[in-house]
């Protein structure tokens, strides 16, 4: 089976691996999700690849981003088992090299059950891989691409003044809304040259990078490339994004609404045979003017394989929202506007940014750039499980050939025609019930294990949600001198992001 994740200088076999680190005296492993990781020597690491892997404390799979445990004890780790170690396992195709890092080699890990020695059901690397796989075994590759919109607040320093200011009045980049500016990168124009530069040392192929609409946002779009490759990319960006960001004194925000404006982040995907031809594409010379036997006009120019993809997708949307927007802020971002414009509905279109599903297809794009551009999730997203679960959905609609129910978001003109348009769940807890409710789409896909852990760490999102207590509360009580602050908001989305 072919590599889904190799980097373009992966080690061949363990010699060739030995050759590699020769100069090396120590190496960087991490694991996904919130990126956690260590050094070992390079003997250690040697022993782990050879042996199949080493220990790693169970504990990262049960408490949260600040280390606590979670309030409701969950199955794969927990005090019943005393927090056991499960086995982590590297794998050598995500093998790069951090270069403001004094050029340290890296790698990511995967884990396994210490010992039935199957991937684990929660790990989000295990679970995209398994995913892929899956795909390959059908005849088809997972390919995928992320636009991060991020904000940049200048902190005057270090975290800790940003903590002391508790993450307020913090500055932002630039001034204003200057999507596009030339000349607004100059003011920054290290930091800006160096995100770029050091992405591409980092083997994250960049393929856009500039301002975008908002007071010190940037956008920028990482390469098309395999869906696990590009979850890797995606969740290590961020990691580079902070540690360059540290250097010139600044904190990116990878919160989906980090003020009142909205940022945006955009995942495109699409499905490949084994030899790379699009299989959404439909080009056919004897209809030039698209496929006769389309649903809809728009969607004239994607295959009957890419309108069930779409209609699986739809119909599962509802479902997994907790794999798309994780976060109590995240569905802030959907707030705020009505469901024809906002991604906050099960609606598509073609070239339509006002849908949750944009189809991107000829006559916009040739027919081999055909792709869905999913809108729905925010930059604080894991993208393992949001492309985990957007592929999930689009194979099950493919091997139970549905049809679209809906049509495209262009018929939905008048006010009594947008009634019809379902709604996508307005919260982290509706959307977590939602999922978790007993013959839900997301316990078909991924499985009841899955679903009672991760909907167990939402929950514990919830309820040290509703604990808190924000400035939008204490407006009204300024006259009684108390002092509020939605700190926790944000230091728990500045720490995740």
């Amino acid at each position: 089976m072919a590599n889904i994740s190799n980097t373009t200088i992966v080690p061949k076999s363990l010699k060739d691996l030995e050759h590699i680190l020769q100069y090396d005296t120590k190496i960087k492993v991490a694991v996904d999700g919130v990126l956690r990781g260590k050094f070992m020597s390079k003997a250690k690491f040697l022993s782990a690849v050879s042996s199949g892997g080493f220990g790693f404390c169970s504990v990262i799979f049960g408490w949260d981003i600040h280390d606590a445990v979670y309030t409701r004890e969950l199955a794969i780790s927990n005090r019943e088992n005393g927090y056991r170690d499960v086995l982590a396992q590297v794998d050598l195709s995500t093998y790069r090299r951090i270069p403001w890092e004094n050029n340290v080699p890296f790698f990511l890990v995967s884990f396994l059950d210490p010992v039935s020695l199957k991937p684990l059901c929660v790990d989000p690397r295990g679970v995209l891989r398994l995913t892929c796989e899956r795909a390959v075994e059908t005849g088809l590759k997972c390919v995928a691409g992320v636009e991060y919109e991020v904000s940049f607040p200048i902190s005057s320093g270090t975290a800790e003044s940003a903590a002391q200011k508790k993450f307020s009045g913090l500055q932002p980049l630039t001034p204003g809304m200057h999507g596009y500016s030339l000349l607004r990168t100059q003011l920054n124009q290290a930091f800006f040259n160096e995100l770029f530069d050091e992405s591409i040392k980092f083997q994250i192929e960049v393929e856009g990078h500039h301002t975008e609409t908002g007071p010190g946002v940037l956008e920028t779009a990482l390469a098309y490339t395999s869906a696990l490759r590009m979850a890797d990319n995606a969740i290590l960006f961020k990691f580079l994004a902070k540690s360059i960001g540290m250097k010139h004194g600044i904190i990116p925000s990878f919160m989906a609404k980090p003020w009142g404006n909205v940022r945006d982040f955009h995942t495109h995907v699409s499905l490949q045979d084994l030899s790379g031809l699009n299989i959404f594409a439909y080009s056919n010379p004897q209809h030039p003017n698209g496929r006769p036997d389309a649903a809809f006009e728009d969607t004239k120019f994607l295959s009957l394989h890419g309108e069930q993809f779409l209609a699986g997708l739809l119909d599962g949307l509802p479902d997994v929202m907790p794999m798309l927007v994780p976060t109590i802020n995240g569905y802030k971002r959907l707030v705020g506007g009505e469901a024809f414009w906002a991604p906050n509905a099960v609606t598509y279109g073609y070239d339509s940014r006002g849908c949750s599903v944009r189809i991107i297809s000829p006559p916009s794009v040739s027919p081999a750039a055909t792709r869905f551009e999913v809108r729905v999730p925010g930059a604080d997203m894991n993208p393992y499980f949001t492309l985990s679960a957007i592929f999930k959905l689009g194979l099950r609609g493919i091997e139970r050939q549905m049809k679209l129910t809906t049509p495209p978001v262009s018929t939905f003109q008048g006010e009594s025609s947008r009634k019809e348009i379902v709604m996508l769940p307005r919260s982290l807890e509706v959307a977590t019930a939602r999922m978790m409710r007993p013959g839900s789409i997301a316990r078909e896909i991924f499985g009841d294990e899955f679903v009672e852990h991760y909907g167990g760490t939402r929950e514990h999102e919830v309820y040290l949600w509703n604990q808190a207590v924000t400035n939008w509360e204490g407006k009204g009580n300024a006259s009684r001198n108390i002092h509020f602050s939605d700190c926790l908001l944000v230091e728990r989305y500045l720490e995740l992001a």
